[in-house]
């Protein structure tokens, strides 16, 4: 879609598109609230400047979005909305070995049982050994800084997500 189509959009057609790109509810309704925008860059600078407002408890609303990092496919219905964005960003996935594939699984397990969330990582263009290697230097970090480290990779997604929107 256009920047025009998008903030002529009603607001509830609005609110289904921005909650493909996160799914933290407040981040939404301000993303609604405030259309419409002048350029992808206004449009990415209010989208920024909305997420710092954020806390704690949006992020862990936006993680909910997102399927575990090489588990797109047995999570597909519960991330519809999604699924398309998250395959293509976990692209990476697809040329992983299975030692790889397992380790990755082992550590989504001990990474959600440490930090109470799914391990947030922007995903695109990384192979499933870099992001295996960054869940696996990411399980040092303590819990206050991890929380920070997922929001911005959050934000990242959130980014690609809405310059995905305009064509």
């Amino acid at each position: 879609m256009t920047l025009d189509q998008l903030n002529r959009l009603s607001e509830a057609d609005a609110t289904a598109v921005f909650t493909q790109c996160c799914a933290a509810q407040r981040w939404v309704e301000r993303m609604v609230i405030d259309r419409p925008f002048e350029s992808l860059a206004e449009m990415l600078e209010i989208s920024d400047r909305i997420w710092e407002e954020c806390d704690v408890d949006d992020y862990m609303e936006a993680f909910e979005g997102h399927p575990r990092i090489g588990d797109v496919e047995s999570l597909a219905k519960k991330y519809a909305n999604t699924k398309g964005w998250a395959g293509g960003e976990q692209k990476g996935m697809e040329s992983a070995d299975a030692d790889v594939i397992q380790r990755l699984a082992d550590g989504n397990k001990r990474y959600e049982e440490k930090f109470g969330h799914i391990f947030i990582v922007c995903a695109t263009g990384k192979s499933a050994a870099e992001m295996l290697a960054l869940l696996e230097a990411r399980m040092n970090n303590d819990a206050e800084h991890e929380i920070i480290v997922a929001a911005e990779e959050q934000n990242k997604i959130t980014r690609i997500r809405l310059k995905k929107l305009l064509v």
